[in-house]
Formats: structure tokens, sequence, C-alpha cells
């Protein structure tokens, strides 16, 4: 289940964000807004929630 705070990537090959991992600010009317951080840029972008997965930490 995908809810505010949880860590996403994009699984939309056709997005310009595919693979991209972001955090979920907000979950409105099927959408989710995302929060990318890279380096010197952040970014807001809204997705469906059909385009974006849920990442699991990876296990030790």
């Amino acid at each position: 289940m995908i809810l505010p705070g949880s860590t996403i990537r994009v699984k939309n090959n056709n997005d310009i964000y595919y693979n991209f991992q972001g955090l979920v600010q907000r979950i409105t009317d099927g959408k989710a807004a995302v929060l990318f951080e890279g380096g010197n840029w952040d970014k807001m972008v809204s997705f469906r929630l059909s385009e974006i997965e849920l990442v699991t930490p990876a296990q030790k």
C-alpha cells in the first residue's frame, strides 16, 4: 500500500521519470504527489497510482 512518506519508483516506461525513486508527499483522487531530490534540484511531480510502485528496502 502506498502512503505518504513511502519511497516509490516510477514504473511507467513511457515517462521521463522512468525508474526514478522519490518520496510520496500526498495522495488525492487516485494520484500521488512525489518529491524527487537530486543534488542541486528538487521537483514535485504528480503520478497516477498505477504508474508507480513501492520500493522495498534492501535486506542485509
